[in-house]
């Protein structure tokens, strides 16, 4: 494999790659991405670039997306209000394939983008493949759900042909119905079940900010738990440290809060000493 042909000019040096390389030969990545950077083109580009990097080093990559703003577009569209309880969005029989039809827009832009970049991926949706069987949230979220199951068999299958399985945060009940998932909950469901050595939240934010503002770059459970408590953490930012926290405590190894503003993010995150945004450990 030649290296120097697969990396970026603008990313981690050749050594620092060579060094890290090792550490994931025999683990999985699973990246969870959503928010502007899949709707800038500048970030979904690079996003992409990076996964099919990663690929092409012959590391196992496993892509979660979400689809918030693109879901709000389709939804406004059609003069459809979304209602949230507790940052989950309401979703009726009336919203669901309008929900589907966004996110299944993304995955096929993300696998299309992937092959351009000559590497190689495969769609995860509830109707080809599905791998994550749900139980209901609460009766008011409607056909909101909670990983309950999720296939390990088939995603492992998925990677073993080296592909990246670019998985649609959505699944299906015991009643056969289609329920959506919040995809920070789903990628921590996966990374839970494979045991994966990271877990990458892409943001549009640095990462987690101390009271003075300033980016810290490590953080271990106890110390997060704290921030919650005292209201370091806020906002849009609780949710995702609950699935950080969750996933370290249930066969994770590391989870990042990856800033995928910056160029090569995913890149300088696995593969150099600096990383690029907040590393959560137990």
């Amino acid at each position: 494999m030649n290296i120097e042909k697969i990396l970026p000019n603008d990313g981690p040096s050749i050594q620092e790659v060579k060094k890290y390389i090792e550490k994931y030969s025999n683990e999985t990545i699973v990246v969870k991405c959503g928010g502007s950077v899949l709707l800038e083109k500048k970030l979904f580009d690079q996003f992409v670039e990076d996964i099919s990097i990663v690929n092409k080093l012959g590391l196992s990559a496993i892509v979660v997306h979400g689809g918030g703003k693109n879901i709000k577009r389709k939804l406004n569209e059609k003069n459809i209000e979304s209602k949230f309880i507790n940052g989950l969005r309401v979703t009726d029989e009336n919203t669901i394939n309008i929900v589907e039809e966004a996110l299944l827009e993304l995955n096929f832009e993300i696998i299309d983008q992937i092959k351009n970049c000559q590497a190689e991926a495969m769609s995860v949706t509830p109707k080809n493949g599905n791998i994550i069987k749900v139980i209901p949230e609460k009766k008011e979220l409607g056909l909101v759900g909670y990983p309950s199951e999720i296939n390990k068999k088939q995603i492992l299958e998925i990677i073993k042909d080296k592909k990246v399985p670019v998985i649609l945060p959505m699944g299906t009940g015991d009643d056969g119905k289609i329920y959506n998932i919040n995809a920070d909950t789903a990628a921590g469901s996966v990374a839970q079940e494979l045991n994966s050595r990271r877990l990458l939240l892409m943001t549009d934010v640095e990462g987690v900010l101390d009271q003075n503002n300033n980016l810290i770059t490590e953080l271990n459970s106890k110390v997060a738990k704290n921030m919650l408590n005292d209201g370091t953490i806020s906002g849009g930012m609780i949710p995702k440290i609950k699935t950080c926290l969750d996933s370290i405590n249930n066969g994770v190894t590391g989870v990042v809060i990856v800033d995928g503003r910056k160029p090569h993010s995913i890149l300088f995150e696995l593969f150099s000493d600096k990383g690029a945004g907040t590393l959560i450990r137990k």
